[in-house]
């Protein structure tokens, strides 16, 4: 069993890759992810942070003075722009980050509770860190000067007009940002990733469909090869694939590209592995409910990248609206992207416990269901 399987395995491999096309479909793309991603984020750091503004505060004086101070930060070049503009502009890739000060932000400072902050960014919270530590900082310190008042207008005012004009003056030199940088070029790397591993899985477990379809498979199982064993050399050959896919992906980011992504090369590599067996058992469920390699395809189209783009792998989830982010939480790309960012911030494999059961169970409801599929299909007429 274990020598048949050994054989249709790399038979399998042989055919697959004796064509240079399929080499580049399955090892060139993730690379050309990182060189799209090194395109998206080439100018970022360099020219500044561009943010969109939206004051819904109207002519209120603290709302105004804190867009004046972000325009005065070297590293932002501040916009003052709408609403639907800066969706708009966001989507576009003109503008890197958005901030929308709503209507009775300037109340809540005076009141000592900063609220109605908005922050908003299509690269990753990674890429807005600068701008939310000064801002956090400036209206942390208004909001103090709000409670020392204890009500006292006059006294608010002075404070006030003092940390606006201060008597000291301070130089202000920026510190390196091209980690938080990197981090999100890390986050979006491997999102491209995630998107062409599902991808390859899907086109490598269609080999099934299509050997059905050219009669392969009937001439195979003819022979002591059941069916069986059929099915378990393909996941074998999507496996070695996938192992190649992740292991070059992270060999070009921190090797050859200098990326340094934060997490260690194995964790990385054994949460992206882990993945792979979610891919692989979603690409099984896709060609069981299949006919042909035709509904093959145009499932993979539907399931695929739409999944992918809710799930964050394009840019992140946190620019689109709350009930798409709540719908992003049953996609097992979604838990694979958050477990990334847990691992950036130095945490350890036991903190994301939960994140791998998810993707171990995605795993399991998968392969079980293609299992019960494949194992009730029993209507080979349409392929004699």
């Amino acid at each position: 069993m274990i020598k048949d399987i050994w054989w249709l395995a790399s038979h399998i491999l042989r055919t697959t890759f004796r064509k240079r096309n399929n080499l580049m479909l399955y090892v060139g793309l993730p690379l050309a992810g990182i060189l799209l991603t090194m395109l998206m984020y080439g100018n970022v750091g360099d020219s500044g942070l561009r943010v969109g503004v939206v004051n819904q505060d109207g002519n209120e004086i603290i709302a105004a003075d804190t867009v004046q101070f972000l325009e005065g930060l070297d590293q932002i070049r501040l916009t003052e722009v709408t609403e639907t503009e800066l969706r708009e502009q966001l989507a576009s890739g003109k503008l890197d980050s958005g901030l929308v000060l709503g209507n009775g932000y300037s109340q809540s400072v005076l009141e000592g509770e900063p609220n109605h902050i908005g922050i908003q960014s299509v690269k990753g919270a990674q890429v807005t860190v600068y701008m939310k530590a000064m801002l956090y900082n400036y209206t942390g310190n208004l909001a103090a000067f709000s409670r020392a008042a204890q009500g006292d207008e006059t006294k608010y005012a002075q404070l006030y007009a003092g940390y606006q004009n201060p008597s000291m003056k301070l130089t202000v030199q920026s510190a390196d940002s091209s980690a938080e940088k990197k981090q999100a070029m890390t986050y979006q790397t491997i999102g491209f990733l995630i998107l062409f591993m599902m991808m390859s899985a899907v086109n490598l477990s269609e080999l099934i469909l299509k050997s059905r379809e050219d009669r392969t498979f009937f001439r195979v199982i003819s022979s002591p090869i059941n069916a069986r064993n059929f099915v378990i050399a393909n996941i074998i050959v999507n496996l070695v694939v996938m192992a190649v896919q992740i292991i070059l992906t992270l060999f070009f980011l921190e090797e050859v590209f200098r990326i340094d992504t934060g997490i260690p090369f194995g964790r990385m590599a054994l949460l992206l592995m882990l993945f792979s067996f979610v891919s692989i058992s979603l690409s099984l469920v896709i060609v069981a409910f299949s006919k042909n390699s035709g509904v093959s395809g145009a499932l993979q189209n539907i399931i695929v990248t739409p999944t992918c783009l809710l799930a964050g792998c394009f840019f992140p989830s946190e620019i689109m609206p709350a009930a798409v982010r709540q719908i992003s939480e049953f996609m097992p790309q979604h838990w694979v992207l958050k477990s990334i960012e847990t691992l950036q911030q130095g945490e350890g494999l036991a903190r994301i416990w939960f994140n791998l059961s998810v993707l171990a169970a995605f795993a399991l409801v998968f392969f079980l269901l293609a299992a019960y599929k494949i194992g009730r299909n029993n209507d080979t007429r349409n392929f004699i």
